[in-house]
């Protein structure tokens, strides 16, 4: 196994839990999951900070296991450099569809993966691939 394959499988394992539910919902697990100078912009357009992410992330749709959940899919990733990973895919999520791009980074070979960037695109109906 590459590098690269198991730095780009590490960053979609992190990218699918914080899809999930139960992980959503944790202050806690969304510490460890995002880098502290994270960023992102959300489908809905608005720019979030690290701080404004760990605070409402638990009140953020997806983030209840009786609601709807992300249902993703077609993901891609590269290895940018040594400790970053660019993922794309699209998700599913309560009848909408978008496209999604995240940096992963990792600051040396002790550290976790975290999300460092993610940005959501909303996908109009009419649409296609």
């Amino acid at each position: 196994m590459t590098d690269e394959t198991d730095a780009v499988r590490a960053a979609i394992e992190g990218e699918l839990r914080l899809m999930d539910p139960a992980v959503r919902s944790s202050r806690a697990e969304a510490v460890r999951l995002l880098d502290p100078e994270f960023t992102e912009v959300g489908a809905s357009g608005r720019r979030y900070t690290y701080a404004e992410m760990v605070a409402e992330l638990p009140d953020h749709p997806g983030g209840s296991a009786d609601g709807p959940v992300y249902e993703p899919s077609g993901f891609t990733g590269v290895l940018l450099a040594p400790g970053l990973v660019h993922l794309t895919y699209e998700t599913w999520f309560d009848g909408r569809r978008a496209r999604r791009s995240s940096l992963w980074r990792r600051r040396d070979e002790r550290s976790d993966w975290r999300m460092y960037y993610h940005q959501a695109t909303p996908v109009p109906p009419d649409v296609g691939r």
